[in-house]
């Protein structure tokens, strides 16, 4: 990633060449015009909400219901994954579930058996009960030995324990016969899902950017079949490095060129700068709408842009080979170079802040092969 810069109109720099000692030296004089700093960034086209629908399931798919190009509703059966395992499954978790139920009715066996254990225990209750009555008149009439009455006493008392294990055990059988229908109810829901996954459905409705699968394939659990998003709402998903990052803001304005026609260039705006660094581009994310319209627009297009993030007005600029390494110009008529305060220098251009101004004539033996006087209108400067 590079800034650059755009010198805002036709820069004609007065450079003179001449020989001084043998030595071929030239000379011009600073210039003032406006300079835009610009961020490059470049990414792809991208739709709103794009996403790649992928299958839940192992298999082969029997059926793919869709073209790239499709509009698609919600919800859409777009494949179905041949997966009879997981038919098998649902199929036998629903007979479980229907037994399950089936032994919660009060004509089930265990139910209807636990049921014939309470009704003989009560009547043998009932009957030991009418024995120990009984038995304690003949004890008031002293009728009886004292062991007879005790006897009828712990039968009674034996009948009842007899009685209240068998309601007992039958509201336990009731309890675990419910508990077993919650389970394979469960099972089954769970199984139904897991089926429900052969078929591939669109998750958000928009239309069919690419298709990646077709009939016959194999394909396995999280392997994209498609990729869908909204049509209407296209825009510039770009990559800006760390460097650039905190110059850009939402609202600047930018150009984009798309690497499919190189000589028209939109107008956009930068909308969204994503939350999190990109550890697969190693950058930061920015989304540029289009103020432009459109009229291409394939997903995935690759793209560079533009992100203008300063404009500077009246700025004074001279040549980059008048410029030394250590940040110094030769000034004609002074002996020794003159250190200089500059803010962006690039190949072609160095912008100065001080040490110099517009009437300075400026002289240099680093004589560019090839030079022309005039830098063209818009002409982009790398730093």
């Amino acid at each position: 990633m590079k800034n650059r810069f755009i010198i805002q109109a036709a820069a004609v720099f007065g450079i003179f060449c001449f020989s001084s000692c043998g030595k071929k030296v030239e000379e011009t004089k600073p210039i003032r015009k406006d300079v835009t700093e610009t961020v490059f960034a470049s990414g792809i086209l991208e739709a709103k909400n794009t996403y790649n629908l992928t299958a839940q399931a192992d298999g082969y798919l029997s059926q793919v219901n869709f073209d790239e190009g499709d509009n698609i509703a919600i919800g859409k059966v777009l494949a179905v994954v041949d997966n009879k395992e997981s038919g098998f499954n649902q199929q036998s978790a629903a007979e479980l579930y229907n037994i399950a139920q089936s032994n919660t009715l009060r004509n089930a066996p265990a139910l209807q058996q636990a049921q014939n254990t309470i009704s003989i225990n009560k009547q043998k209750m009932e009957l030991d009960l009418i024995n120990y009555q009984r038995y304690q008149k003949l004890w008031a009439s002293n009728s009886i030995a004292k062991i007879d009455l005790d006897n009828a006493e712990l039968q009674y008392k034996t009948s009842t324990a007899n009685y209240n294990s068998a309601l007992e055990n039958y509201n336990q059988l009731k309890q675990q016969a419910q508990q077993q229908v919650i389970s394979t109810k469960a099972t089954k829901n769970i199984n139904a899902i897991i089926t429900s996954k052969n078929q591939i459905k669109a998750v958000v409705a928009g239309k069919v950017f690419k298709k990646y699968k077709q009939t016959g394939d194999y394909v396995k659990r999280g392997e994209t079949v498609a990729l869908i998003g909204e049509p209407q709402n296209i825009y510039a998903k770009v990559s800006v490095d760390e460097g650039n990052i905190a110059k850009i803001k939402v609202g600047q304005q930018a150009l984009v060129q798309l690497n499919t026609n190189k000589d028209k260039i939109y107008k956009g705006t930068v909308s969204e700068i994503y939350p999190s660094f990109d550890e697969s581009t190693q950058s930061f994310i920015c989304k540029i709408t289009f103020n432009d319209v459109l009229d291409f627009t394939i997903v995935n297009t690759q793209l560079q842009s533009n992100i203008i993030v300063e404009t500077t007005k009246n700025a004074l600029l001279i040549p980059r080979n008048y410029l030394d390494f250590g940040g110094n110009v030769t000034i004609k008529g002074k002996a020794g170079k003159i250190k200089v305060v500059t803010k962006f220098i690039s190949n072609e251009w160095v912008q100065v802040l001080s040490g110099i101004d517009e009437n300075t004539v400026l002289v240099t033996e680093n004589i560019k092969a090839n030079k022309t006087n005039t830098s063209e209108v818009g002409s982009q400067i790398n730093k």
